[in-house]
């Protein structure tokens, strides 16, 4: 028998119909999905659905055999079919057996794990798009995903063990979100991802659902996590602390059940120390589990979706993420202290609101709010055309629209008229011409001692580059700390570990310096004392910051 034949034969061959298992073969017909890559189109694809018809379809030579199959003249043998893109090779052709253009399986799972290649494959690109394999390409998924995902983990699970904290000592999700901001926001968050990955799976669209996981994970690290330590970290077992346990618990739980069909290795291992350590009742595996939004209704689960909190805390991650692009735009490290972040923002409230917040993240003394008919006082601007887009609307005309645009003695103003009435208008060679905001490029420019970077949608932020001696000094300790901290780490140290510290160097500036900031150094270190001469039997850390030699000594108490 011809092979395309049997292959699209297959939905009832398989339960050897029609001569046998007809109650089967009914329950099964037609196959929610199938999925095979592009060059099937004319195969598989085509064998099943015309055998199908054929059996199957209105005047099909079977189709009495079967009244009560199919819906209507429903005749094919699958529901949604997924075309899937060819996988190439890192050489960029097709992966071969003859070519030879491919890495063995078994080496990808050695070296960077079979949920990190199944991650890319997700999370890569579109399905229906070619891929290139690219064993960089895996690692970078491990480290942006699957690693800081493990990290949030590591941080819960230490923490957890250090307080003897359980599930049995959780409060309600209602009482989490209601003591802190950072919670209710999270919890939101995750309800919103949940959703968001069920319609996408739903719809069979595992790079949009990826894409979700891969975006809250990164809220709950880089956000979440990192600006809940000080709770995590705190002596006493207060509500608030209870809270940031049961909320980063919660959400990495509920996690284990989302990632569990992408990632299926790291779900499992997390949600047997997560869950079944703790409740003997909970199913023997992640994998046994129902997916969150089939746990509770659609309604309860998009209830806990705040959209004011989501777009609020997201305005202000905004602000600090455009806050260190002009850091580093300047080179500037975020552990120098900067005296004023001034900021033109159309959300002036919100801002306020979160203005602690903002200011210990890009690490800035105070944050002052500065009207908008002062911004000029602080950035510039320069303007060009997009030749792309004017050049089809004015054809000669254009190069002269450059040079007026570029000429301009205050580009200042064109900028001012885009933003209050999204065009600019302007004549050229006696011919009126109307810009708009998209056929404009607008660079802007931090004046001298300023660096500048606008805030999409909402406005511009400056920081006041003059650093001063005292803004120095605090920078200095920072880095002190920093190379302290990764001494402990390279100790292996417990986190809660104390430590005895010594600090030698022949520079008067950071003596003074670590005089001046020793109780910082200490609280931040766990430092139980910080001398100044070696440590008998302790090997020194030599260090350099900004030119000024130390040597550092650390040893675990």
């Amino acid at each position: 028998i011809d092979c395309w034949y049997d292959s699209g034969a297959m939905p009832f061959a398989q339960w050897g119909w029609p001569h046998k298992s007809h109650e089967m073969f009914t329950e099964q017909f037609p196959a929610n999905f199938i999925s095979e890559a592009l060059d099937q189109t004319r195969g598989w694809f085509y064998s099943l659905t015309a055998i199908s018809v054929m059996l199957f379809g209105k005047n099909g030579v079977a189709r009495d055999m079967i009244p009560n199959l199919l819906n209507g003249n429903q005749s094919h043998p699958f529901e949604t079919c997924i075309v899937l893109g060819l996988l190439m090779g890192e050489d960029g052709l097709k992966m071969s057996k003859s070519k030879k253009n491919y890495k063995e399986p078994g080496y990808i799972f050695d070296h960077e794990g079979a949920d990190a290649m199944r991650w890319l494959f997700y999370s890569g690109q579109a399905p229906w798009t070619s891929i290139r394999f690219q064993e960089t390409a895996i690692a970078e998924g491990q480290r942006e995903f699957l690693i800081r995902l493990y990290n949030c983990y590591t941080f819960f699970v230490i923490y957890a063990n250090i307080d003897k904290w359980t599930p049995t000592s959780a409060l309600t999700l209602a009482d989490a979100a209601g003591t802190n901001d950072l919670d209710r926001w999270i919890l939101s968050e995750l309800a919103a991802c949940s959703l968001a990955v069920f319609d996408s799976m739903e719809a069979y669209d595992n790079f949009a659902a990826a894409k979700k996981l891969n975006e809250f994970v990164d809220a709950l690290s880089n956000w979440y996590v990192r600006r809940c330590r000080d709770r995590f970290w705190r002596s006493e077992m207060d509500t608030d602390k209870n809270a940031a346990y049961t909320t980063l618990h919660h959400c990495l739980v509920t996690l284990t059940k989302l990632i569990a069909p992408f990632t299926p290795f790291i779900a499992e291992s997390m949600y047997q120390n997560l869950v079944r350590s703790h409740d003997d009742a909970a199913p023997q595996s992640v994998h046994l589990c129902d997916y969150p939004v089939m746990v509770e209704t659609r309604a309860e689960v998009a209830a806990r979706v705040d959209e004011a909190c989501n777009r609020e805390i997201e305005m202000v991650r905004q602000v600090v993420s455009c806050g260190r692009a002009a850091r580093s735009a300047i080179k500037v490290r975020v552990r120098q202290p900067l005296a004023t972040l001034e900021l033109f923002h159309r959300e002036a409230n919100v801002i306020g609101r979160h203005a602690e917040t903002i200011r210990n993240e890009l690490n800035v003394k105070a944050i002052e709010d500065v009207p908008s008919d002062k911004i000029d006082q602080y950035v510039h601007y320069e303007v060009k055309p997009d030749f792309k887009r004017i050049g089809p609307k004015y054809g000669p005309l254009a190069p002269k629209i450059k040079k007026a645009l570029t000429g301009h003695p205050n580009p200042d103003e064109i900028v001012k008229q885009l933003e209050k009435d999204g065009v600019y208008h302007m004549t050229v060679d006696g011919q009126d011409v109307e810009l708009t905001g998209e056929e404009v490029k607008v660079e802007l420019h931090a004046r001298e001692g300023y660096a500048a970077e606008r805030v999409p949608g909402y406005g511009i932020l400056v920081l006041d580059t003059h650093i001063t001696p005292e803004l120095c000094d605090e920078g200095w300790a920072r880095d002190l700390v920093n190379q302290i901290q990764q001494i402990r780490k390279k100790l292996d140290l417990k986190y809660e570990q104390q430590i005895d510290l010594s600090i030698v160097t022949a520079s008067e500036d950071m003596k003074r310096v670590v005089n001046t900031h020793a109780a910082t150094i200490q609280a931040e270190t766990l430092a139980k004392s910080l001398l100044n001469q070696p440590l008998p039997g302790v090997e020194g850390n030599h260090a350099v910051i900004d030119d000024h030699a130390v040597d550092i000594y650390v040893h675990g108490v």
